[in-house]
């Protein structure tokens, strides 16, 4: 059975060392990788897998509710790993929309698509 992962944030610091390592250590499953691409995330650091066949990069935002589920309706996910989030805390005095928006709304709409089409879906045993 093949196996289907989605990462979010994979192009910031932990998803850029992790996916690397996943891919060598689970040559047969593929990898989605949603980033945003803001401040924290770098393409350049994901070289070593854009050609890799099993590798697919999408950039979006776990915000996007729309974006997400239609994700999930496509690859047909077996899996979440999720490290998209607002990190730098000193940030979130003066301005916590993004972390709010991002940290809570954002994981709260992967656990919504993740429940709808695992757990909802018609055919569940």
């Amino acid at each position: 059975m093949s196996q289907t992962i989605l990462i979010t944030g994979g192009a910031g610091f932990i998803g850029s060392n992790f996916i690397p390592y996943f891919m060598t250590a689970h040559p047969d499953y593929k990898i989605v990788n949603l980033d945003k691409l803001t401040y924290a995330g770098n393409l350049d650091n994901l070289k070593e897998v854009e050609n890799n066949p099993n590798y697919t990069f999408v950039k979006g935002d776990i915000c996007d509710e729309t974006l997400v589920n239609a994700l999930f309706d496509k690859y047909d996910f077996t899996g979440v790993i999720h490290f998209a989030a607002e990190s730098h805390v000193d940030n979130s005095i003066t301005g916590p929309r993004p972390f709010i928006n991002t940290n809570l709304l954002g994981t709260f709409n992967l656990l919504e698509a993740a429940r709808t089409h695992w757990f909802d879906a018609p055919n569940t045993p």
